[in-house]
């Protein structure tokens, strides 16, 4: 029988309400709490998930209720708070990406984490998808032989609509655009399955459909790692219409390339591949996460994204935003600390 996580809710926007529908068809997970800025939001997604209680503040919350851990789907900013109250008082946390806004409140929540000895982990759930899982399994067993280089392409597109919530439109907020927000859930994806350390990145960053915004809608460049490959990225907020993601790894041996649509998938070219399953069923990457977390923190199951594990991808984009406003190559800066483990 699973062991029961009692999880809180904090942020009932979209993807919250995604998460919820999973966590219902949980039997290992039981919805106890869930907290919203805007009250009568956190009632009705109360009601809609027969969830015992809505409360009217974050902290009231983690005071009053009985809980092992909270799922934080709110704006970047809040991220870093949010995640080091509820570590305080020996919760653990599943954070929606990015971990933080900047490596320096990743690296803190790691060190505070470690410190509390209690789980952290982050929401890339692409790494649970099953065409992406099956990518970079083949790519950690040396299937595809040395790799060389690996490509990523993340077309997709907002409206205005998209910034209606304000935070998402100023820079001090959101910590950046496409980059940090959409774009990279690919570059996690191919970090991980890559497995190198990242240590100079190249890129350029625009607004080209969004001029009254203080983010970029575009973002593309180059990743370099230790072993001399490359990674091209490339992440759009601005393309018409909308289309798959698109992640590819050229080896010594052969070829993957992995797409998000129709449906999750990946193909291998020059080499038969024994294809590798993620490590816990669902119909959705994003309720094998939820299950993943789950397993990890009530059964010590091993998580596939620990918050550590988030900061190779914070580095980089970081790496990126600063080679666009000086023009050249910048260093990627080291995320480990005196505690956590390396890449």
């Amino acid at each position: 029988m699973k062991h029961i996580l009692r999880l809180g809710f904090v942020g009932c926007g979209d993807i919250a309400r995604w998460m919820a529908v999973f966590a219902r068809l949980n039997r290992g997970i039981h919805l106890v709490a869930c907290h919203d800025a805007v009250v009568e939001r956190a009632d009705t997604f109360a009601r809609r998930f027969r969830i015992p209680r809505s409360y009217r503040s974050y902290s009231e919350m983690l005071d009053q209720e009985a809980m092992d851990a909270v799922y934080l789907a709110v704006p970047h900013h809040l991220h870093y708070s949010m995640a080091a109250d509820a570590i305080r008082v020996g919760l653990s946390v599943l954070v929606e990406k990015p971990l933080a806004r900047t490596l320096a409140e990743g690296r803190e929540i790691v060190q505070l984490a470690q410190k509390q000895d209690v789980s952290i982990g982050v929401n890339f759930q692409y790494r649970y998808d099953a065409g992406c899982y099956a990518l970079a399994h083949s790519v950690q067993q040396g299937e595809l032989g040395q790799i060389y280089y690996a490509r990523c392409n993340v077309p997709w597109h907002r409206d205005e609509a998209y910034f209606h919530s304000s935070w998402r439109a100023r820079l001090d907020q959101a910590g950046g655009g496409t980059l940090i927000t959409q774009g990279s859930h690919a570059l996690d994806a191919v970090l991980w399955a890559l497995g190198r350390r990242p240590v100079a990145a190249s890129g350029h960053v625009a607004q080209r459909r969004f001029q009254l915004v203080e983010i970029e809608d575009l973002a593309q460049g180059t990743v370099e790692l230790e072993d001399g490959a490359l990674v091209q990225f490339s992440s759009s907020m601005a393309a018409s219409p909308e289309q798959a993601i698109r992640i590819e790894v050229y080896g010594s041996r052969g070829t993957a390339i992995y797409s998000d649509r129709p449906l999750p998938h990946v193909r291998f070219r020059g080499v038969r591949v024994q294809r590798a399953r993620s490590p816990h069923w669902g119909v959705h990457a994003l309720q094998r996460s939820l299950e993943g977390f789950r397993a990890w923190v009530m059964e010590g199951v091993p998580y596939l994204i620990p918050a550590r594990e988030a900061l190779p991808v914070l580095a980089v984009v970081e790496a990126v935003y600063r080679s666009a406003r000086s023009g050249h190559s910048e260093p990627v800066e080291s995320w480990t600390t005196s505690e956590s483990t390396s890449m």
